[in-house]
């Protein structure tokens, strides 16, 4: 069910005793929260960073986007270089390229030094996040260490984006927005020297073994283009105009040659017989798509808190608070429990159905809601939901992963987010704001109209998680030697 014994031939060495190996975890999860917090960290002070640089309404995006193309784009080859030269190296390397461009972004006096920044900061996220997963299930190769890690890091990943728009409420607002970016040099700095420290060299497979130049070439245009498709003409012009038709014709035919590049290279930047898996590809397809409802929930939940109920950045961040702790909670504690009791599977499936109901239920969110009515019990129940599911699907997704494509498998699963997410956003907040634009014309009251897209779109949302549920009911189905490792599991822990 997890990596077993197998996975050790390639574990990174760690200093010392078993403690060491929990420290190197948090110290990867460190690195972790740093990227996850700069996604929505930079969210919240937005306003403030038009404002001082002097965006226009249009351009603002670009703070966002020039970060989610780097990152979404590189993501896969940041994995496999991470087999290919070391997994540590690759960690570290990325970490100062983002300490490095977060320092830049907080010096930046004009639009184009932050949006460049921007999409260095992109850079090293990826080839800082793309092997943290693989790291991590290489250092804890015994199922139950390894799902109580995966919690660990599940909460990190999952949860991280309601901490940013905390952390980006008390910056902005207390300091500037230039601290958003500045609080990660004497965090990146920790991170990298405690990861040197704990975690010893890996070695990789060698440039030999994969040095696919044309495919790496192909697959991070085909991303970046699809990436940038997504974020702006899609979410501009509208998905039917020539532009986003076109560049969307662009990255299916970038797509369409990375596949027959990579079915005939001697060494393919990503084999295709991984996805032979049936558990990876559903992991990977549950991802995109819980991804897809839940991080734009929570760029539409904060819209809603803050244009219809009044909230500023602060209490934004105070109101997200219950996600947190939700998801830390049950990650963190319970996670492994779980998993290791009633098995990955059906976690999985109990909790994107809470993540469901949580959105049918904010569809009900009124005009003059009240926080503790109609805002508090979805929040509840989608921590519960992610504190309960993803933690399981991290470890569906390297389950069947031979050691050395733990770095691909990680970066692919990281992909699928980003660009789930990326896709999401765009997909929700245009049909918001279409639903809105079309009830306005109508004569319906601003606020009413207003509200009613927010409704629409957390609707749709709730559709999209509910596909992961049928893929998770249906795809995601035991082998029999799975099913049997299981109840010699249950046996072993029974006698225990």
């Amino acid at each position: 069910m997890y990596a077993t014994t197998e996975s050790l031939a390639t574990t990174p060495a760690v200093q010392g005793s078993g403690r060491s190996r929990w420290l190197a975890l948090y110290t990867l999860c460190a690195g972790m929260l740093m990227i996850v917090l700069d996604v929505t960290v930079v969210n919240v002070a937005l306003p403030a960073i038009q404002d001082d640089l002097g965006f226009t309404s249009s351009s603002l995006a670009w703070v966002v986007n020039a970060y989610l193309i780097a990152f979404g784009g590189l993501l896969l080859l940041a994995g496999r270089l991470g087999d290919l030269l070391g997994r540590r190296n690759i960690f570290v390397a990325g970490l100062a390229l983002f300490t490095a461009a977060s320092v830049w972004c907080g010096l930046a006096g004009s639009q184009e030094m932050l949006v460049a920044a921007r999409f260095l900061q992109g850079v090293g996220g990826a080839l800082t996040s793309a092997v943290i997963l693989g790291m991590i299930v290489t250092l804890f190769p015994e199922p139950r260490e390894q799902a109580k890690a995966i919690g660990v890091y599940a909460f990190v990943a999952s949860a991280g984006g309601s901490i940013g728009l905390l952390a980006g409420g008390v910056l902005t607002q207390a300091i500037s927005w230039h601290w958003i970016f500045f609080i990660n040099l004497p965090i990146g700095i920790a991170t990298a020297w405690l990861a040197v420290r704990l975690i010893g060299q890996d070695k990789g497979l060698g440039l030999g073994r994969g040095t696919d130049v044309p495919g790496a070439v192909l697959i991070t245009a085909a991303l970046m283009v699809g990436v940038f498709t997504i974020v702006s003409p899609a979410a501009e012009l509208g998905w039917t105009a020539p532009r986003t038709i076109a560049l969307g014709a662009l990255t299916l035919t970038l797509l369409a040659c990375f596949i027959v590049r990579e079915s005939t290279a001697a060494n393919p930047l990503v084999p295709l017989r991984i996805f032979r898996s049936r558990t990876l590809t559903g992991a990977n397809l549950i991802q995109a798509l819980s991804s897809s409802g839940m991080f734009g929930i929570f760029f539409l939940g904060s819209l809603y808190l803050q244009r219809v109920l009044g909230y500023d950045a602060l209490e934004i961040g105070l109101a997200f608070l219950p996600t947190t702790l939700m998801m830390g909670l049950l990650s963190v504690k319970y996670s492994e429990k779980l998993v290791m009791r009633f098995g990955p599977r059906r976690p999985l499936i109990a909790g994107l159905s809470l993540i469901v109901i949580g959105l049918v239920l904010f569809t009900q969110a009124p005009v003059g809601g009240s926080y503790v009515v109609h805002v508090l019990p979805v929040l509840v129940l989608l921590g519960l939901g992610g504190g309960i599911c993803f933690p399981a699907l991290m470890g569906l997704s390297m389950a069947d992963v031979k050691p050395e494509d733990a770095g691909l498998a990680s970066g692919l699963i990281g992909t699928t987010a980003e660009v789930g997410a990326a896709l999401g956003l765009a997909v929700l907040a245009t049909l918001s704001a279409t639903r809105t634009e079309s009830l306005a014309t109508a004569g319906k009251p601003a606020l009413d109209a207003l509200t009613s897209g927010f409704h629409y779109s957390f609707a749709v949302a709730a559709g999209i998680v509910a596909a992961s549920v049928v893929i998770a009911c249906t795809l995601m189905r035991p082998t029999r030697e799975a099913v049997e490792t299981d109840q010699q599991t249950d046996e072993v822990l029974e006698a225990a």
